[in-house]
């Protein structure tokens, strides 16, 4: 999975940091316990990631350095939020097909 640069530096930040990790791993789960639609909860996580990169970038350094580099403009999430349900969640498991009689 390719993820850009603003994702990039959340997530190497998020890895190095436990505290930090922990909180967006609770947010993760929390969204994803609660949900029916995957597409549905990425979006959710895709808008909390990006609420947390510009609160972050705001005191952090290498978040701040991103954000002088990379601007603030809208950035995608999307495929962070995907890598992080895929590393952080038990996969669900799909009912099997009713069987005919």
């Amino acid at each position: 999975m390719s993820l850009n640069r603003i994702e990039q530096a959340v997530y190497d930040y998020v890895k190095c940091h436990p505290e930090e990790r922990q909180y967006i791993q609770d947010k993760v789960r929390m969204f994803v316990a609660g949900a029916h639609d995957t597409h549905v909860v990425v979006a959710r996580i895709d808008a909390e990631l990006w609420y947390y990169y510009r609160e972050r970038s705001a005191v952090v350094p290498v978040l701040k350095e991103a954000a002088r580099t990379y601007g603030m403009h809208r950035t995608s999430m999307k495929n962070l939020a995907e890598l992080l349900i895929r590393l952080w969640t038990e996969p669900k498991h799909k009912k099997p097909a009713p069987q005919g009689t």
